[in-house]
């Protein structure tokens, strides 16, 4: 792992200061009841709400964290579920994501890895556990996740790379709970390696969207694609994805480079050992960065214009805290995007003989192809 860590004589991807005044903007927009919304009036939902409660312990804004991480508690459904999309004064969509749920169990055990509280890992225990076990009803016979329930109590029709990729991940991080709780989850680990498998081996099994960013990079982000494999899937579609001194589009088909999905990307590759690309695609993040410390979500190019209508989310400013994190080594959770720690889940290879490269992804691409 230590190859991974940038050399303390390189420049910080952010300094201290800087990342002192994002998370105060991400604070600054959370509600009297702990939530966060994506930005002053806008909605949230629980998959950034986690993401923006990670950033604000990165920044040592324990107490704010903790009051995110209470908010789902009070508000998880009786099945493990939260809806989708949350107001101030009350629920926006009725859906259940199965990926937005799971993710609870990534930011209990980021805050226990930043702050080495084991009590309210402990109190923190319920909620990941329901959690996880509503996400794994929508588990399918060959390993991926239906993305979610409807309003109207039926499965959704369809599973989807990028939202199966984070349940993986996941479900790795609530194996560390359990593992760290003394609690035995033998069949999390059954789950997780079908999952894993069906990531990186049965691009069938998922609803086509090759146009989107993130069915690129989570794969290897969630750690079921490592190694050669994920440093080659990177590669394969790199100029689809990267415009030059920009970042990362969320769609290849449109010249829209968003904060939050080159912040992501930046741990894919820190995740598959290119750090410096990783660090390159990172500076590529400042031009987004607001006088106050804040992120714009997007821009268009050549145009130069700010979008969705000059927004600013709390959404990019914690992904490119943590992509900073993650980047440098910085901070005690710094290395949990880089997974070498967590439960992989059970080696399916090893049970049943399955053999070889994981299909569709690329072969003969090198690392240097990113350059």
């Amino acid at each position: 792992m230590g190859g991974r860590r940038v050399s303390a004589g390189q420049p910080l991807p952010l300094s201290a200061a800087e990342v002192q005044a994002t998370a105060a903007t991400i604070a600054g927009a959370q509600l009297s009841s702990g939530l966060i919304p994506w930005f002053e009036s806008g909605h949230a939902d629980p998959w950034n709400h986690v993401e923006a409660a990670m950033a604000l312990d990165v920044a040592g804004w324990r107490h704010e964290a903790e009051r995110a991480y209470r908010w789902l508690a009070d508000t998880q459904h009786d099945d493990g579920s939260w809806f989708q999309y949350y107001l101030a004064e009350g629920v926006e969509n009725y859906r259940l994501d199965a990926n937005c749920c799971a993710y609870a169990a990534v930011g209990a055990w980021h805050h226990y890895l930043a702050t080495d509280d084991s009590a309210f890992l402990q109190e923190q225990w319920p909620t990941v556990e329901a959690a996880v076990e509503f996400a794994l009803r929508l588990q399918q016979p060959g390993g991926e996740i239906l993305w979610c329930v409807e309003a109207d109590g039926t499965p959704g029709r369809f599973a989807l790379l990028t939202a199966s990729s984070s349940v993986y991940f996941s479900m790795r991080c609530a194996m560390a709970v359990a593992e760290a709780l003394g609690r035995e989850r033998p069949e999390w680990e059954l789950a997780a390696g079908r999952l894993a498998h069906a990531v990186a081996r049965r691009p069938e099994a998922f609803e086509p969207k090759h146009r989107w960013a993130m069915d690129w990079y989570y794969p290897v982000l969630s750690g079921a694609v490592r190694g050669a494999a994920a440093q080659s899937l990177l590669a394969e579609r790199w100029d689809e994805f990267v415009m030059e001194g920009r970042g990362v589009r969320c769609v290849a088909d449109r010249p829209w480079v968003t904060a939050a999905e080159t912040a992501e990307c930046v741990m894919a590759l820190t995740t598959a050992g290119l750090v410096t690309q990783a660090r390159r695609l990172f500076e590529w993040t400042r031009p987004l960065r607001h006088a106050d410390g804040s992120y714009w979500t997007g821009r268009v190019f050549p145009e130069e214009v700010n979008f969705p209508g000059g927004e600013r989310s709390t959404y990019s400013a914690a992904a490119v805290i943590l992509a900073a994190a993650t980047v440098q080594g910085r901070g005690p959770a710094a290395s949990l995007f880089l997974g070498d720690s967590l439960p992989a889940g059970l080696d399916l290879a090893e049970v049943e003989g399955w053999a070889g490269a994981p299909a569709g992804l690329a072969t003969g691409l090198r690392a240097e192809d990113l350059d």
